[in-house]
């Protein structure tokens, strides 16, 4: 009886497993943020534990008003080149990029009350920008539609307010697809309450749904690829440069510099954006810029180089770049990167100097600006009764202070340090101190 019962079992072992295996895998990942680099490697991401897990079908949950043309050309590219079938399940709103994304899918559902288009790109303020850009939008939107088999003409109505296709939409007007309208022209496969109804729809009932894993260091590296940290990254790189340049062996400023080119390179390495030598030209430039202030005089070609090698580098490692192949790369995005890193650097340089003028000319952090006092009677006795009585009197200054230099009072050179800042050759000068050797200057 016992070796009957044995043999049952050992023969329904098969049968238990070929159950399970005609399981479909489905797996599933939201992309409901702004479509930005975080939501690109979200993307990317998923289609790789996708690919990995044997998933048969993928279930992408999109809820979002759009975001950056170019990383929204990253994941419509992701999705028409996926061997695994990717469903869109649109939850309330899939505008602009949203509408890209979503028409790049093998098959769109959407939830009662959603919508589809409004793909006018429109800078950070809402404003619509100049056609170069609605064009290469357009040329998006038809030729996506026609890979996935839906009619062109409306998906670039869904950009250009001038387009018109009788019936559907009104020129002067960019098209909006509510659900049942986009059920109606062949943009939605049917209206579903949930991703339960999207499988049965579509012929998939023995299934079991895999859920993207998100770690927190995944949610860390996308925060802080974001276009807004990343800026904040760059004016504190720079913001900690200028005043450890400014007062060399104050060590702070150079640590927080350091931690956040670590904070800025360090994520954009692991997700395969930067490149060892793209980090290897923003130390360079660094270095440049260095000699350039410190070894040779004027501002020639090192602190050039420098500063184009640094801005490189911060840019390069933006966009994802193959080593020294930007062929597949598009114009805009790296025009987009450049633009973040000169806009950090153009508000970093004036309120780093505004801020080191306030800081050193304050009584708490008056001591960063070599203003200390080593009088005799508590045993310095360096300065010379000249240099002394040179205290109060006004120069020029006979080379450039950055900060420590040369200065002419009466005729005669003295080694001078600026007091806040640099100071131009042939500026005047006041001296208000006289330390290590040196005169105390600042600017009259």
């Amino acid at each position: 009886m016992k070796n009957t019962i044995l043999t049952l079992l050992l023969a329904l072992l098969p049968l238990a497993a070929m159950s399970q295996n005609d399981k479909k895998i489905v797996y599933r990942f939201n992309i409901d943020e702004e479509i930005a680099p975080p939501a690109t490697m979200r993307v990317e991401k998923a289609l790789e534990e996708a690919h990995n897990t044997g998933a048969d079908i993928i279930v992408v949950h999109i809820n979002t008003f759009g975001g950056t043309l170019d990383d929204a050309d990253k994941i419509r590219t992701s999705f028409l080149q996926s061997d695994i079938p990717v469903y869109a399940y649109i939850d309330n709103n899939a505008a602009s990029a949203g509408a890209l994304i979503s028409i790049a899918c093998d098959s769109i559902y959407m939830h009662s009350g959603s919508s589809i288009g409004a793909a006018t790109v429109v800078d950070q303020m809402g404003e619509v920008q100049p056609d170069k850009y609605q064009s290469y939008m357009r040329s998006l939107m038809r030729t996506t539609a026609e890979a996935r088999g839906r009619r062109p003409d409306i998906a670039q109505a869904m950009v250009d307010p001038d387009i018109y296709v009788a019936g559907i939409s009104d020129s002067g007007k960019v098209l909006t697809f509510t659900t049942q309208e986009a059920l109606k022209y062949g943009f939605c496969e049917a209206e579903v309450e949930n991703v339960e109804q999207l499988l049965e729809h579509a012929g998939v009932k023995e299934y079991v749904i895999r859920e993207q894993r998100y770690t927190f260091l995944d949610k860390l590296i996308g925060f802080l690829i974001t276009p807004v940290v990343s800026g904040i990254l760059i004016m504190l790189i720079i913001g900690g440069i200028y005043f450890e340049l400014q007062q060399p062996g104050i060590g702070f400023p150079l640590i927080l510099a350091l931690s956040a080119a670590a904070l800025y390179f360090a994520p954009l390495y692991l997700e395969g954006l930067a490149s060892y030598w793209e980090i290897i030209l923003f130390v360079i430039g660094i270095v440049l810029i260095i000699l350039e202030l410190f070894v040779f005089p004027g501002f020639g070609v090192s602190g050039v180089l420098g500063i184009i090698c640094l801005v490189a580098g911060l840019v390069f490692s933006l966009v994802g770049n193959v080593g020294f192949d930007f062929s597949h790369i598009p114009g805009t995005l790296i025009a987009n990167r450049l633009m973040i890193v000169l806009v950090a650097v153009a508000v970093s340089l004036p309120l780093s100097i505004w801020l080191g003028k306030k800081l050193f000319e304050s009584t708490l952090f008056g001591g960063l600006a070599l203003n200390t006092e080593e009088s005799t009677d508590k045993g310095f006795t360096i300065a010379g009764q000249r240099e002394q009585s040179l205290i109060g009197q006004s120069g020029t200054a006979a080379t450039i202070l950055r900060p420590a230099g040369k200065v002419t009072i009466d005729g005669r050179p003295y080694d001078a340090v600026a007091l806040i800042g640099y100071i131009e050759q042939g500026q005047q000068v006041t001296v208000v101190d006289y330390i290590n050797g040196s005169l105390v200057v600042k600017k009259v």
